[in-house]
């Protein structure tokens, strides 16, 4: 069978357009003569993933996204990807949307599972998560921020309403009168304050020899300190001991009756016989006040003294 030159034509088109899908499929990473693996995963919200977004594992490219659509009646998305790649990961492993920058948009990133058991398999669902963009990182780090904005702007609010308050004609006139008032305290204590440098520059000279005396004086007090502390204090305890051991020691003696004072002290015979003999004295005195003829006679010319009679005023 002869070939004709349409043919030949044809043919020789459609093999140019296969290579050129063929080329256009390389250059853009997709093999066609190799089967790609397919995964799901499911969000509440893609945050700006699109179709044709890539597809990493630690930061290498190994496939995209392929479709997104709606799986329920709720709102929830299944996101379709491909993997290209031959590397294997866990079952149990994570599709996480994160942010690749303002220009770039999101991206699909497999964080692989850490000694899996089971490797995931194309048409497997992997675990979802969404990591917060550097927008959203701001937005969440502001918040708190614009409460205590907020907050302060109130009690900004607050406290100009209250100076007001005070910077009312009335209140005016008597803040002005109280700065007069500052003022005139000022200017006296400012001429209290000349005075008192005055009278300190006229008495220099007597507060020099003021301090000098002090000076001197203080000499004298760490000289007398020093000789108390040289003096022979051992010595003057010694002595005081001893004294007082000799006191304690008569104490004692005069409390065992020993000696006259001891006797006298504790004895009361000799008490009562010291009393009866005070008595008689003072007896005695008073019989020769009112007998003085009874004990005493005298006769200018040798007379003979009369014979004794016993009065009848003495006493018994």
């Amino acid at each position: 069978m002869k070939i004709t030159r349409e043919v030949k034509a044809s043919i020789l088109v459609l093999s140019a357009i296969a290579l050129l899908i063929f080329g256009y499929s390389f250059l853009k990473g997709k093999n066609l003569l190799k089967t790609d693996r397919v995964f799901y995963a499911m969000y509440d919200n893609v945050e700006g993933l699109t179709t044709s977004s890539p597809v990493t594992i630690n930061g290498f490219k190994v496939g995209k996204v392929l479709k997104i659509e709606f799986a329920d009646a709720k709102g929830k998305l299944t996101v379709t990807f491909s993997v290209t790649n031959d590397f294997k990961f866990g079952k149990n492993s994570t599709a996480k949307i994160y942010s690749m920058g303002f220009v770039e948009g999101n991206g699909l990133a497999i964080v692989p599972e850490k000694n899996p058991k089971i490797f995931a398999k194309s048409n497997d669902f992997l675990k979802s998560h969404i990591e917060l963009g550097m927008i959203d990182a701001i937005t969440d780090q502001l918040s708190p921020l614009q409460n205590k904005i907020e907050t302060v702007l109130t009690k900004t609010d607050v406290l100009i309403a209250s100076l007001n308050k005070i910077l009312s004609e009335e209140n005016a006139i008597v803040l002005g009168k109280s700065l007069k008032d500052l003022s005139s305290s000022l200017n006296s204590l400012k001429y209290t304050t000349g005075t008192a440098q005055s009278l300190i520059s006229e008495n220099q000279l007597k507060l020099s020899q003021t301090i000098s005396n002090f000076n001197e004086a203080s000499v004298g007090i760490k000289t007398l300190s020093t000789k108390l502390s040289n003096a022979p204090v051992d010595d003057l305890i010694r002595k005081l001991d001893a004294s007082v051991a000799t006191f304690s020691g008569i104490a004692a003696n005069l409390k065992a009756g020993k000696g006259s004072a001891g006797k006298f002290l504790n004895d009361n015979e000799v008490y009562d016989n010291l009393d009866r003999a005070t008595k008689q004295l003072d007896m005695l005195l008073q019989d020769m006040k009112l007998n003085p003829k009874r004990y005493v006679h005298f006769s200018v010319f040798g007379k003979r003294n009369k014979d004794y009679k016993k009065p009848k005023d003495s006493l018994q």
